[in-house]
């Protein structure tokens, strides 16, 4: 056996070995049981990790034990094998083990290394997307309140899952009327020296100007850590109580403050649609399967607030039991998102024990799965499982009006089959400036966004405000990429169709790049607008000068209407996020040997990047800190010879 060193995790410190052995390259399940059951024979009957290699190299699946000898042992047994495993059987030609200690470790092990890899035979997250959380700010005298994703490195409470930005915007309005808490950066909260229109509009309470003594700014933010906490009630009979009194001291001004934030406090309980008071922090999750798709919904339960639901179709599921597909799902699920302290599930999952202890070591607390059969849960979960029964057959209609467009499409433009992978192309610029290529990807599923890709236009050659040249930078670089990462083919990367936002000048741009990229059996279309640049009327140009129309109300022509329009937008964006960033550049940043400190001792001594600029020698050798030779340096670099 040829040992292979596996890197060890941040989550698993304990001793782990690993072991590989590798088959003859042979397309048949021969080959494969052979490459199995020469690691089986040296496997120790303790948890563990294993997973199935194909001859490149790439991960097949990944699985846990807890016994590996004797789960691996079971893929020899090609009889009892689904046809699904028989064919990833048949594909393994090496196996990598990684030994745990208990076996809820290697459940947590198994999702880390699913969703590091996403291998084909085991079922996938498919919505990857972080989830945003609200962000209680404490590293400050004032907290902050703010939206956030990502890794959870600021000091403060972070209080989510929500199911959507939308969720979260709409959560921090009502929030920022109802405790009039801040959600300003420092750097503006330490600049102002009057209050901002957040003030005026009853939003703020500005702390930033004295508006707000500190132990009454520090009070609602203990008034709002309670709201988020779930106690909604104690929170709204304080501010009845404090309406009233104002009131009675006839300050009607004050009171009318109170009464709006009694309002924002009705909305927020407003919009629950799920009533779950008592529940405290919980996640629902139901699961509908029809016709071999499979509809995970999700509600988001914390502090007795409905923080909205969210829809997930797991991908590669056939012939995968429904309590298997959940099992993974939840496992892969709590990978980003912290558990609660309560899972409701729609049925019993034969690993509940193992996931619940998985989960408790993640989160170092007891998590407790459950499946309601009476009362106010069991109300909640059976609205979950609605749910999910719905939207899964919105799902369904949704692709199949999909896969009628795709096999239209390629009826239309003469394809070999309807495309798996489709590639949108635009170009985005302001008279040549801060100009970028963008690249939309969609399939039978719908949008890919985790696929699309920005290109920065920075080779020489490429003449700012030149959109042929740059379709040709843009389709270069991105088929070179494909020829040496994924020569074969084999990865699923390569587009079946290529959509170019456009006409004949960028049609004969991208497929002269691919005719000197030695690149022929990728179809490519341009579309281009129509006479007064009309929508509905796009013309559709093909290599050999054939250009088709559709009719104006027809399916197709929507479709392919909204995969450009999507190209446009990702384009457009990608375009204004590079030109802010070019806005706010600071000339000095360029500087050789200017750091923060000189930076700051510039400006202040200037006011302005540009008097810096623009200073003579002499002048920038009287700035503070500044030496003559750093002056000299300073001068030169902005004021080249020659």
């Amino acid at each position: 056996m040829e040992p292979v060193t596996q890197p060890p995790t941040d989550r698993f410190n304990e001793e782990k070995s690993a072991y590989t052995v590798r088959g003859a390259d042979k397309p048949d399940i021969e080959a494969g049981v052979a490459a199995i059951r020469g690691v089986a024979k040296g496997l120790p009957a303790r948890p563990g990790v294993y997973r199935m290699v194909d001859a490149r190299g790439d991960i097949l699946y990944v699985g846990k034990a807890r016994a590996l000898r004797n789960r691996v042992t079971q893929y020899t047994q090609v009889a009892r094998l689904t046809k699904r495993l028989q064919r990833m059987v048949s594909q393994t030609r090496a196996m990598q083990i990684v030994t745990t200690n208990t076996e809820a470790e290697a459940l947590l092990l198994e999702a880390q290394l699913i969703k590091r890899y996403r291998p084909p035979y085991n079922v996938l997250l498919r919505d990857d997307k972080s989830f945003p959380f609200i962000l209680l700010r404490e590293d400050h005298e004032y907290a902050r309140v703010q939206k956030h994703r990502g890794a959870r490195r600021a000091k403060g409470q972070y209080y989510g899952p929500f199911a959507s930005a939308g969720s979260v915007t709409r959560t921090l309005n009502a929030l920022q009327k109802l405790f009039l808490l801040r959600s300003c950066s420092d750097s503006f909260f330490a600049t102002r020296k009057r209050p901002c229109l957040l003030f005026q509009i009853r939003r703020c309470s500005a702390p930033c100007v004295g508006r707000i003594s500190q132990a009454d700014y520090a009070e609602l933010v203990a008034d709002a850590k309670d709201f988020l906490a779930g106690k909604s009630t104690q929170v709204q009979q304080k501010l009845g109580k404090a309406m009233e009194q104002a009131s009675v001291d006839l300050d009607f001004e004050l009171a009318a403050v109170y009464r709006d934030r009694l309002r924002a406090l009705t909305f927020i309980q407003g919009t629950q649609t799920i009533h779950a008071e008592g529940l405290g922090d919980a996640d629902i999750f139901a699961l509908a399967c029809k016709g071999g798709t499979m509809c995970i919904q999700a509600f988001f339960i914390r502090g007795g607030n409905n923080w909205g639901h969210r829809s997930f179709f797991p991908a590669h599921t056939n012939d995968v039991p429904e309590a298997e597909v959940l099992t993974s799902f939840l496992t892969q699920f709590y990978e980003e998102v912290p558990p609660p302290k309560l899972v409701l599930l729609d049925r019993v999952l034969p690993e509940a024990d193992l996931l619940s202890e998985a989960l408790s070591t993640r989160a170092e607390r007891k998590v407790t799965l459950r499946v309601p059969r009476r009362g106010d849960q069991a109300n909640m979960m059976r609205q979950a499982q609605r749910n999910a029964t719905e939207e899964l057959d919105r799902h369904l209609a949704e692709t199949s009006t999909q896969a009628r467009n795709l096999r239209a499409l390629a009826e239309l433009f003469e394809l070999e089959g309807p495309p798996e992978r489709i590639e949108v192309y635009d170009n985005s610029h302001v008279m040549g400036t801060s100009a970028v290529g963008a690249m939309i990807v969609a399939g039978p599923e719908g949008f890919r966004k985790n696929a699309y890709r920005k290109f920065n236009i920075k080779r020489e050659e490429t003449v700012p405000g030149d959109d042929f040249a740059m379709m040709r930078e843009v389709l270069g670089r991105r088929f070179a990429r494909l020829e040496k990462e994924d020569p074969d083919r084999s990865k699923g990367d390569w587009p079946d169709l290529l959509l170019i936002d456009g006409g004949k000048g960028q049609l004969s741009a991208v497929t002269e790049t691919l005719e000197c990229a030695g690149i022929h059996d990728v179809p490519v279309v341009a579309i281009s607008k129509g006479p007064d640049r009309d929508a509905g009327r796009e013309v559709f140009h093909l290599p050999g000068g054939r250009e088709i129309t559709l009719p104006p109300n027809a399916p197709l022509l929507f479709y392919l209407q909204r995969l450009r329009d999507e190209a446009h937008r990702f384009a457009i964006g990608a375009h204004r996020q590079k030109r802010a960033k070019n806005f706010a550049a600071n000339p000095l940043d360029d500087v050789p040997g200017i750091g923060p400190g000189r930076k700051r001792a510039l400006l202040m001594h200037f006011g302005t990047a540009r008097a810096v600029k623009g200073a003579a020698l002499e002048d920038l050798e009287k700035a503070p800190g500044i030496s003559r030779t750093m002056a000299r340096g300073i001068y030169d670099y902005f004021h080249p010879a020659g």
